[in-house]
């Protein structure tokens, strides 16, 4: 008999910006930046020399610009096929797109976006604190639409901070894990409600996001999936190690995990921190090509074509990459015109 037959962990891969996913996930980028003071026109209060501004990723002194050239981020890009869901830890993210819809989130918040049939959005970091620093740590989860949803109307759904469970224990010996719940149903809790066309939104999908924040020492037990389908990562991008199982698991690490039985992580050799992605596949041919995921190589083709006669309904501000200023705090104006407005700092 194979000695290793209850091994819980499959696989493991190391972990760099954009960390492999698999079916229904199309790939995780990690963002963690320690940005400096911001000056007045909300961007970094320090000389940009030595950057190639436009595309800067060599993350010189712990940061980058990306795509912007006076505030960080990602100016005006489109997407078409799939979602983008963003969690973001610490920051802000200024967000504006072709529909008309606008928001500034972040510090615990979530936005989901479904791009469906074609949306053109910006995403820009502004440094909102003179006095430094403006640190920025967030996820971006690309989750993939199957066929007869890749060309649905946009959609964005705010998750606020507020309103994304989060369960916490204490041990007997005062060890604490915190498990916050973006989406799938978990130890009696049910986060928001993920947009309608979601591959997360199909009961069937058995499909999960979740964070656990672990002390030195401490356990969760992750409950089996629902599908025997259904394939768990655990990605471990804070601290030294977790035990899935008995396993060791060391920090900057993804781990393929067995989902078919309960599995308990224990941080070990200090505390820890790990994204849990859950789901099961959609099991459809991938045709992918920078911002457009589609099934066919002539679906990507169309993309193209028609984003170049019609803009995915042109942009509608004056700047490929619109912030709201210094003081503005959470907020969200969704295309029908709808407001939501949030303290500027998340309630925790």
């Amino acid at each position: 008999m194979d000695e290793n037959v209850d091994d819980p962990v499959l696989q493991q891969v190391p972990l760099g910006p954009q960390w492999p996913t698999v079916d229904p996930f199309l790939f995780c980028a990690h963002h963690l930046d320690r940005y400096p003071a911001g000056d007045d026109r909300l961007g970094p209060a320090v000389p940009l020399h030595g950057r190639q501004i436009g595309s800067d990723f060599a993350g010189i002194d712990g940061w980058n610009m990306y795509h912007g050239d006076v505030v960080p981020g990602f100016p005006q890009h489109p997407h078409r096929g799939f979602e983008t869901v963003t969690f973001v830890r610490r920051g802000l993210i200024d967000h504006a797109d072709s529909l008309g819809a606008t928001a500034r989130f972040g510090r615990g918040d979530v936005q989901w976006l479904t791009a469906g049939g074609g949306v053109v959005h910006s995403e820009m970091f502004p440094l909102t604190n003179p006095d430094g620093p403006n640190d920025l740590q967030l996820f971006q989860i690309w989750l993939n639409l199957p066929a007869e949803d890749k060309l649905v109307d946009p959609y964005f759904t705010m998750l606020w901070a507020e309103d994304i469970p989060r369960v916490v224990r204490t041990d007997a010996e005062g060890r604490t894990v915190e498990l916050t719940v973006i989406a799938g149903d978990t130890e009696g809790v049910t986060p928001p409600a993920p947009p309608p066309s979601s591959w997360a939104s199909r009961p069937e999908s058995d499909l999960a996001i979740w964070h656990l924040a672990l002390d030195d020492g401490a356990s969760w037990e992750l409950p089996p999936a629902a599908g025997a389908d259904t394939i768990r990562t655990i990605y471990v991008f804070e601290g030294r190690g977790v035990s899935i199982g008995g396993h060791g698991v060391d920090g900057d690490t993804g781990a393929l995990v067995r989902c078919d039985r309960p599995v308990a992580l224990t941080a070990e050799r200090g505390s820890a921190e790990v994204l849990v992605l859950q789901g099961r596949p959609i099991g459809e041919p991938v045709a992918r090509y920078g911002p457009f995921v589609m099934n066919t190589e002539d679906q990507l083709s169309q993309a193209f074509e028609d984003y170049r006669a019609t803009g995915f309904g042109g942009w509608p501000w004056d700047v490929d990459a619109p912030h709201h200023g210094p003081t503005k705090g959470r907020f969200a104006r969704h295309a029908d015109g709808r407001v939501e407005e949030r303290s500027p700092s998340a309630a925790r």
